[in-house]
């Protein structure tokens, strides 16, 4: 039985479910920018981590949260229910594209660590376990969705493999979203970049593009990362 994960400010159960507390989570709930989100929407929230953090982050009036796995739903519900914030936070038991055909409303941040295939997901029957996660909430439907909801000013952002950042990027210019920041992110300096955090909205402005590395060695981290995350980790 998973132990439950503590924050500074708020606890994560996550006995119910395989979708554990990650360091991308984490990230995206740090870094997004939230100028004017006074109603914001986390698509596929887990265990409902992003839209605790932006809720701890935030005075935003209204926090929605869309989950379609049973399990993962339920934990959300607790976690929210557990917190500080219970009266701005709520979990839909639903699909984007099911949420999106029956909401009339319009959100001011959309945010989204979204299910995407990685080595970690490796099994014996590999293409039934990429389809799985392709097939969940591609990336086309994700940003066309969210493009639908967003208010004129309102803002998008995601953090996804950096091997797709290319085509991410193709898409959201197909949908008239425009890049307004992106950070790259490392393990350490003399690795790969492995992620990309990208924050989008309706107005073309110049992008801010920077790059954030985790560690200088084995969990000695590095300053930009520590202040970053320092509001949530307990031994930050």
């Amino acid at each position: 039985m998973s132990k439950p994960f503590r924050f500074k400010q708020f606890l994560i159960a996550q006995d119910k479910t395989a979708m554990k507390v990650g360091t991308d989570g984490v990230l995206l709930g740090a870094w997004v920018s939230l100028n004017h989100a006074d109603k914001i929407l986390d698509v596929g929230t887990g265990t409902g981590l992003i839209a605790l953090m932006l809720a701890q982050r935030s005075d935003a009036n209204q926090i929605d949260a869309l989950e379609l796995d049973n399990a993962a739903y339920e934990q959300a519900v607790e976690n929210f229910e557990n917190s500080a914030w219970a009266d701005r936070l709520f979990c839909y038991h639903a699909s984007f594209q099911e949420f999106t055909a029956e909401i009339d409303e319009a959100y001011d941040l959309i945010v989204s660590n979204p299910p995407f295939y990685t080595e970690a997901f490796v099994s014996l029957d590999e293409k039934r376990t990429r389809s799985r996660f392709e097939q969940s909430l591609p990336f086309k439907e994700l940003i066309e969705l969210s493009t639908q909801l967003l208010t004129e000013e309102g803002q998008f952002a995601v953090i996804i493999p950096y091997k797709e950042e290319g085509v991410f990027l193709e898409l959201t210019k197909k949908n008239k979203l425009f890049l307004n920041r992106l950070t790259r992110v490392k393990g350490a300096e003399s690795t790969e970049i492995k992620r990309s955090l990208m924050q989008f909205s309706k107005i073309d402005i110049p992008a801010e593009i920077d790059e954030l590395i985790i560690e200088t060695s084995r969990h000695q981290y590095t300053d930009a990362y520590k202040q970053l995350v320092s509001d949530f980790y307990l031994k930050l």
